[in-house]
């Protein structure tokens, strides 16, 4: 029978104990899509977007890598994390920013948490950053892709590496 980890026997929220894990590489891919309007959309080039603020995607990066960084300061019961590493890739699809983050660590425990704040960080800087055009923006989804290491491993049906 499944429980939920963040309860102990007392049903108090509680970090999950990982001392007895195994250490292992474990990788977790997430992604965010973010929806913009034709407007937006007309101002793109070459893939990006210069505003004021400057590139809209490299931007987007950048906060996205820092809030993967910081997830645990922001999730209350995530186990602080050293990433290895923390990547991006975009792609646009017609009105759609698609935002892949991968993170990568050799630990107790995954990395879930911190790809899909990762992607969720980099898709509400692209809104931010985009806002003075429209606020008709929709963040549609943001979902776990896939994830290895540890106890199980998870793809999502449509995923395709």
């Amino acid at each position: 029978m499944k429980t939920f980890t963040h309860l102990d026997s007392d049903n108090q929220p509680s970090m999950v104990d990982v001392s007895e894990k195994a250490i292992t590489k474990r990788t977790a891919i997430a992604q965010s899509i973010v929806v913009l309007t034709d407007e937006i959309m007309a101002n793109f080039q070459d893939g990006d977007l210069k505003t004021k603020k400057g590139s809209v995607i490299q931007t987007a990066i950048i906060a996205g890598t820092m809030g993967a960084k910081k997830t645990s300061e922001l999730i209350p019961l995530c186990h602080p994390l050293g990433l290895d590493s923390c990547k991006f890739s975009t792609e646009i699809v017609g009105n759609e920013v698609i935002i892949t983050c991968t993170c990568s660590l050799t630990a107790k425990t995954g990395v879930e948490m911190e790809a899909l704040t990762g992607a969720s960080i980099a898709a509400l800087t692209i809104y931010d950053m985009c806002k003075a055009f429209s606020h008709d923006i929709t963040i549609k989804e943001t979902k776990l892709i896939a994830k290895t290491g540890g106890k199980s491993d998870y793809k999502a049906v449509s995923y395709e590496p």
